[in-house]
């Protein structure tokens, strides 16, 4: 899974992550790292900022709420996953993230006054 170590909210959900992932089930890739290269995904910075991402060990890419959805039945949350495919749930789950993708750089201080905004390298 692809997660943003600039960011203190994501942070935070990749430590609780890893913390669970005790068979080591996840690989971490940190997008803000200095050595990371999404050229060598055969993909741009920005697909990586605009939405969390995640590759499965067949090559399958998956992104937004069915990412976290993925990690959280590899660490054993099968039956809080189970919760979010409720009818309702799912919608509410779906536009919650997509506000959050949307304004994540602003919400966590990442924006110059001049709206724009940028995922800095480590």
């Amino acid at each position: 899974m692809f997660f943003d170590g600039a960011c203190p909210l994501c942070t935070r959900e990749i430590a609780f992550l890893r913390r669970r992932d005790r068979e080591g089930h996840i690989l971490f890739t940190d997008i803000a790292a200095a050595d990371f290269s999404a050229e060598s995904y055969g993909k741009t910075q920005s697909h990586f900022i605009d939405r969390i991402r995640g590759r499965l060990p067949d090559g399958t890419w998956v992104e937004g709420v069915d990412v976290f959805r993925r990690l959280y039945s590899a660490v054993g949350l099968g039956p809080l996953v189970a919760l979010t495919r409720l009818p309702g749930v799912t919608q509410l789950l779906d536009f919650g993230y997509e506000k959050f993708a949307k304004n994540r750089l602003k919400w966590t201080g990442r924006c110059e006054p001049d709206g724009a905004c940028t995922i800095p390298s480590k």
